[in-house]
């Protein structure tokens, strides 16, 4: 039976990368989201998970580039506030290691997306709280979700890169029995 339990967004990173000029690199998070898992750490496969991110809180190191990125060009954060996932599937390979399938829903687009998760650790911390660490992969193709704003490049190429890498890291806190 699946356990609840509340993503711990303070020791947790949402971070993506796009390539920038097609030989560089741009790197950003998401400061503000939430997030819940039903999990049997005994049972991966059972697991399900469920993650509500605020896009206007989107951070790139860089004031201009992250309100471009709010604008209609891209998120447009004012008619799409939110981006969503919710599992539907966990497929566990060995004990510590899953693929979880769910639908992505950006910029009002919902696409299935494929993480590559692996459990990092669990444990109780100071105060008797069970905690359990996750990592998890996947890049998907912006213009898919409908974020087709680019420029072309004198040198050939465009300004920003279609598929954005994805990287997660969350610290789940058990809840405890009502």
């Amino acid at each position: 039976m699946a356990d609840s339990w509340n993503i711990d967004t303070t020791h947790s990173q949402i971070t993506f990368t796009v390539h920038h000029m097609v030989f560089a690199k741009v790197r950003g998070k998401f400061g503000k989201w939430t997030g819940t898992l039903g999990l049997d750490p005994q049972n991966l496969g059972a697991s399900q998970v469920e993650v509500t991110i605020d896009a206007a809180s989107i951070d790139t190191s860089d004031q201009q580039r992250d309100n471009h990125l709010k604008s209609p060009d891209f998120f447009d954060v004012g008619q799409f506030p939110e981006l969503k996932f919710k599992s539907r599937s966990v497929v566990t390979h060995g004990s510590d290691k899953a693929r979880i399938t769910g639908d992505l829903t950006l910029h009002g687009v919902t696409k299935e997306v494929v993480l590559d998760a692996e459990v990092s650790g669990r444990g109780k911390d100071p105060w008797g709280t069970e905690r359990i660490g996750f990592s998890a992969t996947t890049a998907i193709d912006r213009t898919g979700f409908g974020l087709k704003w680019n420029q072309a490049l004198e040198a050939g190429g465009v300004l920003v890169g279609t598929t954005v890498d994805i990287d997660i890291d969350l610290q789940a806190v058990k809840q405890k029995p009502a």
